[in-house]
């Protein structure tokens, strides 16, 4: 059983797509549940490790990438599995296992709520 905590993506009012975890950075300053929220997927992307691994999977072809298809990062297998672990407590990614493989994905909620979190003000 694991104890991981995700990042909440909520669906907001105007059901315009998906809100981020956290008010965009330019709006006003993140109250202290927000930070802490923030700071855990952006300290699970702080490693270049995982960065590549978080990368390899959203942009991979299907949607969804095999560990077997991403473990080429420069570290041992157990090492990627480490760092693939970190990515999934930090709401990242989601896998499934498949016989004796695991295909991980990045939901398009966690990106398109990244995206939010970091997105510029429209100019008026």
């Amino acid at each position: 059983m694991s104890n991981a905590k995700v990042l909440p993506l909520l669906e907001p009012a105007d059901g315009q797509g998906v809100a981020p975890c956290c008010p965009p950075l330019t709006e006003r300053p993140m109250n202290a549940a927000e930070a802490e929220t923030a700071a855990r997927m952006f300290k699970a992307l702080g490693d270049p490790v995982r960065l590549r691994l978080f990368s390899a999977v959203a942009s991979h072809e299907s949607g969804e990438a095999c560990v077997c298809d991403i473990s080429d990062v420069g570290v041992s297998q157990p090492t990627v599995s480490h760092h693939l672990k970190k990515l999934k407590e930090a709401g990242l990614l989601t896998s499934e296992r498949r016989g004796t493989w695991v295909y991980y994905r990045v939901e398009p909620s966690v990106l398109a709520a990244m995206g939010k979190l970091l997105a510029m003000p429209a100019a008026a």
